[in-house]
């Protein structure tokens, strides 16, 4: 085993992790989609409908609450959020850090923006 997927099982060791149809489902309870593709696969393979484009090199500035930097939907420590990835690696890694914030209701989608699409939920 490779010391990344090592890393990777050890992050996801006790993470919530939810597919495309609890993803959906969270979002319109309200949580926050946040999606941490790079622009290029944004343009290719287009946007999750009402989900936050925050870049990795952003997200714990963006969605720390107590940042100055941070986006206004980043309201608390409880605030419900569901991060994703293309194919859900690199959005577990995201995931442990805002956990590491301080961040308690966090969730990353497994599969990524790659599984949400095959599931046929919308993309815009």
């Amino acid at each position: 085993m490779s010391r990344i997927d090592a890393l990777l099982a050890s992050v996801r060791a006790g993470m919530r992790r939810v597919d495309p149809a609890e993803a959906a489902a969270a979002a319109r309870a309200g949580a926050l989609l946040v999606d941490l593709r790079y622009a290029r696969l944004r343009d290719r393979d287009g946007l999750v409908p009402g989900a936050l484009v925050v870049e990795r090199n952003e997200l714990e500035w963006r969605l720390d609450p107590t940042c100055p930097h941070r986006l206004p939907e980043a309201t608390g420590t409880d605030l419900p959020v569901v991060v994703f990835c293309d194919e859900g690696y690199a959005s577990s890694l995201a995931v442990r850090s805002l956990e590491t914030l301080g961040l308690t209701n966090v969730a990353d989608l497994r599969g990524g923006f790659q599984a949400w699409r095959a599931a046929g939920l919308p993309v815009a």
